[in-house]
């Protein structure tokens, strides 16, 4: 039997520590890292020799993330995932709106890092993977009316118009249709999203909800499904 080839990960960032230490980290799951210290120079790679996904610093010198970002989507629809610094919060919302898939704060766990990287690459295998014959994976989908959540595809419609979420927005997202009108504290979204024993602020949640709410309200302005309980937590009408 031939052994399954390892998947490839781009990584592009200037800092030497974070190439050396994620990049040992991604190998010790078995992915096959290849690492560029500049924007330029990671593009020129990435081109030469596509990976399955690609984690992107925004800034860094010559070419930053979102330069690279921008002429990779003229060619292609690769699993992007931003590397921000915590005051970077308007680039992360023009690199989403961009095409990028998700982003993860600097400084950041290791184990989130990789955790959002495989969600990425079962999405995109899931995506390329044709239904099967007299099947519509209804048992994968979440329906509240108007909302659809396919949680193979990790794909997000409302009033049949797609919402592009990132990974953690979908959890989240999930998290709460998955049982309408029960209150979600801060705590078990942060352990719903992000996984059990990674530290997050609260604040975090707060603005993935508020951009959640604004992606829907693009597309639907009298949307008011996610409901804010001060002091508690959130929940997703009944």
């Amino acid at each position: 039997m031939t052994a399954k080839a390892a998947q490839k990960i781009a990584l592009v960032d200037d800092d030497r520590n974070i190439l050396t230490s994620v990049s040992m980290a991604l190998e010790a799951e078995g992915f096959d890292v290849k690492t560029y210290n500049d924007g330029e120079q990671g593009l020129k790679g990435i081109v030469a020799s596509p990976p399955d996904l690609v984690v992107l610093d925004i800034k860094m010198p010559r070419m930053d993330g979102m330069e690279v970002l921008s002429k990779l989507r003229e060619k292609s629809a690769l699993p992007v995932i931003f590397l921000t610094s915590k005051d970077d919060e308007v680039d992360e919302v023009i690199g989403l709106r961009m095409g990028a898939d998700d982003y993860i704060t600097k400084p950041f766990s290791q184990r989130l890092l990789i955790e959002r990287i495989k969600t990425l690459l079962r999405r995109q295998a899931a995506q390329a993977q044709p239904v099967a014959p007299g099947g519509d994976g209804g048992e994968s989908k979440i329906v509240r009316g108007p909302l659809i959540l396919d949680d193979i595809r990790h794909e997000c419609t409302w009033n049949g118009k797609p919402v592009s979420l990132t990974v953690t927005e979908y959890l989240l997202l999930k998290a709460l249709a998955s049982r309408p009108g029960h209150v979600r504290n801060r705590d078990q979204l942060i352990d719903m999203a992000y996984g059990e024993n990674i530290y997050v602020d609260d604040r975090t949640i707060d603005s993935h909800i508020k951009r959640v709410r604004k992606k829907f309200r693009d597309i639907d302005t009298a949307f008011d499904q996610i409901e804010t309980l001060y002091g508690v937590g959130y929940k997703y009408k009944e």
